[in-house]
Order: structure tokens, then C-alpha cells, then sequence
């Protein structure tokens, strides 16, 4: 008898457990398919059966995003602000750095909620409910995508940050001031921006006699290669590993290595691509890949000015 209670309390931890890991993907492929009504309704009958659980709350924050793609501005900041208080009223058992499901599901909604507002015709309150969050949560993992979402909504024709950092590897840094520039921010783990060098490569050479320079700001992340834990000095010596055999293609790139430079251009994103023009403003920002189709216009157009 033991035994076989044990058997169905085993088959029934299993069936909870496989429930978990895909009520995120079910609800993504609703949303994919244009049913945003299934998709709440899924995650409705989930807390039900569940309880409202960190998977749960990441699967409402995508109704909040499908919301927001289909254009329905008031869903979703409604699906937002519920999967935000949610994950408020849970933080003093479930602390935000214990739980990636968790940290997902805030970072989302307060970014639909965000873009919400800036969609609807509110961007100035949409930025100051960015900054308030990122007040918020500064101390937190998701620092970088909030500063990225503000960063999207007003940073192109501002004057660009200042590069802080006191760590530098590749060619010394350049004198920035009246030249085109491409900051190129990549991450050691990250393919993508190994895909994207070859183009930064082509534009430098292409352009580089109009005065466009390429810096390739980076951070630390605690580990090295396959992920292993590595103290800074080590991680410093990956990087370097890494920059040479990926990006030396791409010549006198100077790369400043600072954590609180790649946060506070909201690297959440990697590459993250920012063009600067000649008096210092920033003419894009980009989160994410871009091919040289969609990149070479914007440089032609920043080192002919």
C-alpha cells in the first residue's frame, strides 16, 4: 500500500512539475496563433489547478506583451499591473534573485507596462514609471532591462553617456569628440555578437577614413568558458581570449570593460549597437542583432554629417 501511494504521489509531483514547464510555452504559442483570449484563459485554469506560482506569473506577463502586440494598450497595462503586484505581494517569501521565473515576469511587465503608455500617446509618463521602477529595483538583475526600456523611449538625441570604465583591453580609447562612432557592447557567451562582427568589421574599413571609430564596450558576468566560475582577473582573461580570436577583426577596437557602463546603457540585450554622431548625440540605440543592410544607411548618414 506504502508503495503505491508513494507511485501516485511521484506520478502526481511529476505531472505538477511538467504542468510548470510548459505553461509558458503553451501560452506563447497561443499568442503566437493571435488567441490572447486562450492564452489568459490558460493561464486562468493553471492557477487554479497550480496556484499562483513564478511560472505562472511569467506566462501572464506574455498575455501582457501579446496585449500589447496586438495593440491593446489597456490589456496590456491591465495583464501588467497584475502580474506586477503579484509578484510584489510574493517577494517577502520568494526574494527576486532566488527565482528567474520571477525576475521574467517583473522585468516584463514593467516593460509592457511601460510601452503601454508610450504606445498610448504617454511616453514622458511611461519613461517616469521606467525610472521610478529602476529606483526601485537599481540593486537587482533587472537594472538592465528597465534602463534599456527608458534607454528605447529617450536616449536617441540625447547626448551620449559617458564611458567610465577603469578596465581597458584591445587599443588604448580614443578621443570620441567630433568623430562618428559605433558602440558595438558585447558579452564573451554571446554568438550573436560574434555573428555581428564581421559587420562592424566591414563598416570601420569601409568608413573608417571619414572618421568612424568603433569602441566595443563589455562587462564581467562571474564566469568564464562553458560557464565555469571565475574571479574577475580570470573572467578579464577570457574576455581577452575571446575578443582576440572573435572581434580582432576588427581593427584599434578599443574595449573598456565596466559593469556600470554596460548597465547604464541598458545591455540587456547583447550586441546592444548605439551610434553616436559628431557632437556627441546619440543617433541610435539598438538592442539586439542588426544586418549591415539595415546598418549601413544609418552610417553613411552619421559620418556625413
Amino acid at each position: 500500500m506504502k508503495r503505491i501511494l508513494a507511485s501516485v504521489l511521484l506520478i502526481s509531483f511529476s505531472a505538477i512539475a511538467s504542468a510548470q514547464t510548459t505553461i509558458v510555452a503553451d501560452v506563447r504559442a497561443a499568442i503566437a496563433k493571435n488567441d490572447l483570449k486562450g492564452a489568459a484563459d490558460l493561464v486562468a485554469k493553471f492557477r487554479q489547478a497550480n496556484g499562483t506560482t513564478p511560472e505562472a506569473l511569467e506566462a501572464l506577463s506574455w498575455v501582457g506583451r501579446g496585449a500589447l502586440a496586438a495593440g491593446d494598450n489597456a490589456g496590456a497595462t491591465r495583464y501588467s499591473q497584475e502580474t506586477r503586484g503579484l509578484v510584489v505581494a510574493m517577494l517577502p517569501a520568494h526574494p527576486l534573485a532566488s527565482d528567474p521565473h520571477l525576475q521574467t515576469a517583473l522585468g516584463a511587465a514593467i516593460e509592457t507596462e511601460g510601452k503601454a503608455m508610450a504606445a498610448g500617446g504617454q511616453r514622458a509618463g511611461g519613461v517616469m514609471f521606467l525610472r521610478q521602477q529602476l529606483d526601485r529595483y537599481r540593486a537587482t538583475s533587472i537594472r538592465a532591462r528597465i534602463q534599456k526600456n527608458i534607454n528605447l523611449l529617450s536616449l536617441e538625441g540625447q547626448a551620449a553617456p559617458a564611458l567610465t570604465a577603469k578596465e581597458h583591453l584591445g587599443a588604448p580609447m580614443p578621443d570620441m569628440k567630433g568623430h562618428p562612432v559605433i558602440l558595438f557592447f558585447w558579452a564573451h557567451w554571446c554568438p550573436d555578437c560574434k555573428a555581428e562582427a564581421p559587420i562592424i568589421a566591414a563598416l570601420q574599413d569601409k568608413y573608417r577614413d571619414r572618421g568612424l571609430l568603433v569602441v566595443g564596450p563589455t562587462r564581467h558576468y562571474g564566469y568564464a568558458e562553458k560557464g565555469v566560475d571565475a574571479t574577475p582577473a580570470e573572467e578579464l582573461a577570457h574576455i581577452e581570449k575571446v575578443r582576440q580570436q572573435y572581434y580582432g577583426m576588427i581593427k584599434d577596437m578599443a574595449v573598456p570593460v565596466s559593469d556600470e557602463d554596460a548597465l547604464g546603457y541598458g545591455m540587456d540585450a547583447t550586441p546592444t549597437l548605439v551610434l553616436v554622431d559628431r557632437l556627441g548625440k546619440v543617433a541610435l540605440y539598438h538592442p539586439g542583432q542588426m544586418t549591415r543592410e539595415e546598418l549601413e544607411p544609418l552610417v553613411v548618414k552619421l559620418v556625413g554629417q
